[in-house]
């Protein structure tokens, strides 16, 4: 694709980026065969090519309107858009420099700056989420049964084992997650302590994905930065990994050396975790692989029972793990239901569920009917934001599939 962006404009590193990644794009169109809000509004301007075009004509001077905001937030950033794309189009960067770019230009209505004020006001904090969340579990008897089922119900996290391994790795401890779902990073502690890994968690935060897709970077890199400092002195100390189970922040701490690359303080340390971070399916497959069947040889508490695994976007097109966690959840017994459409999002998408909510529902709904139509016992997934969404539209559990892993070994 010719391109024609300002002297200016490329005279900064995110023009430069974005004038490459332009470059590489040949109106092939395949991208539209795999986005998801394409197919549901048949507009070119909600598909990848289209928004893609919107994209360089801001960048080359057009002047953008409520209209392109519009297709630009109707994204979901899945990114199954690059997985198609035979040309390596890195899209999910175009996107964030083109929002980024647009938010500069382009006023948004009042109710819509204060619906995401409140979002990075809560949702990236987590006592304040956990306060709002146990309010709406107090409150859960008098909602209604749609209502209710967005509400996660309160879990035990089980126990965490003691840290005796000479192998040590760290875990995302996170924001959403340890109110939500507690038994998630337990149960992957549980899973590695068999291993021989011990599982350590510092006093982190939000990985910084909500305030970057949102377009506050400077809230962003500020996160980032705080998470890196968590981090670092255990990484001195010899921790061989950063643990992610939570495949959506995985995507994020593996950008962190792009996203803080011309921080001097802080390019080197940055560049050092993306390297060290490993989504928790990484690390079994690879702990299994080396260690031979040890799975096969812990004797499972219960027979398993018929399972649909809904694959995240940001573990599949994101993350680029695709077939890794299915072969773990079959060695423990559980038989995989077959799920058409897998490449597809389910809706959640961060912020996405809230802020586009009507396209969300739709996708969901999608999701489930293909999740479901195997009569599973249970629906498993790889990230807090899709188990929360797809709890909430169904009667079936949905569960983090390393609990499931934590179950057959206990």
């Amino acid at each position: 694709m010719q391109t024609r962006l300002s002297a200016a404009l490329l005279e900064t590193p995110d023009g430069r980026e974005a004038d490459g990644i332009l470059r590489k794009c040949v109106h092939c169109g395949f991208c539209t065969a795999t986005c998801p809000t394409y197919q549901l509004l048949g507009d070119e301007l909600d598909g990848p090519r289209g928004r893609i075009y919107l994209i360089k004509e801001m960048l080359e001077g057009a002047e953008p309107s409520r209209a392109t905001q519009l297709h630009l937030d109707r994204c979901l950033t899945c990114r199954a858009c690059e997985t198609t794309c035979p040309s390596g189009v890195a899209y999910g960067r175009l996107l964030d420099i083109g929002r980024h770019h647009l938010e500069q230009v382009v006023p948004r209505t009042a109710g819509e700056r204060l619906s995401r004020r409140a979002l990075l006001a809560v949702v990236p904090y987590r006592k304040r989420f956990a306060a709002l969340l146990t309010l709406a579990r107090a409150l859960r008897g008098l909602m209604p049964p749609s209502l209710r089922r967005a509400v996660p119900v309160a879990r035990a996290p089980g126990t965490w084992p003691a840290s005796s391994h000479a192998r040590r790795m760290l875990v995302l401890t996170g924001c959403a997650q340890p109110a939500a779902a507690p038994g998630i990073n337990a149960a992957a502690a549980r899973v590695l302590d068999r291993l021989g890994i011990s599982l350590l968690a510092v006093e982190d935060g939000c990985c910084g994905a909500l305030a970057h897709h949102l377009s506050a970077e400077d809230r962003s890199r500020e996160q980032m930065r705080r998470n890196i400092d968590a981090w670092w002195p255990q990484i001195e100390q010899g921790a061989e990994a950063l643990i992610v189970t939570a495949s959506g922040c995985g995507a994020m701490i593996r950008d962190y050396g792009t996203l803080l690359r011309d921080d001097p303080g802080y390019a080197h340390k940055a560049a050092r975790i993306s390297e060290l971070s490993r989504d928790i399916s990484q690390v079994v497959a690879q702990e299994l692989g080396q260690s031979g069947s040890r799975l096969g040889t812990v004797p499972t508490r219960r027979a398993p029972g018929r399972v649909a695994f809904h694959s995240p976007c940001t573990l599949q097109h994101g993350l680029k793990l695709r077939g890794i966690v299915e072969p773990l959840l079959e060695r423990t017994g559980w038989i995989l239901t077959p799920v058409a459409d897998g490449h597809l999002c389910c809706g959640s998408a961060g912020s996405y569920s809230l802020l586009q909510p009507a396209i969300s529902r739709q996708l969901k709904s999608r999701k489930l009917a293909a999740l479901e139509a195997g009569t599973p016992d249970v629906i498993a997934t790889a990230n807090i934001g899709c188990l929360m969404h797809l709890a909430s539209g169904t009667e079936r559990p949905v569960r983090h599939w390393i609990e499931l892993l934590a179950d057959a070994w206990a």
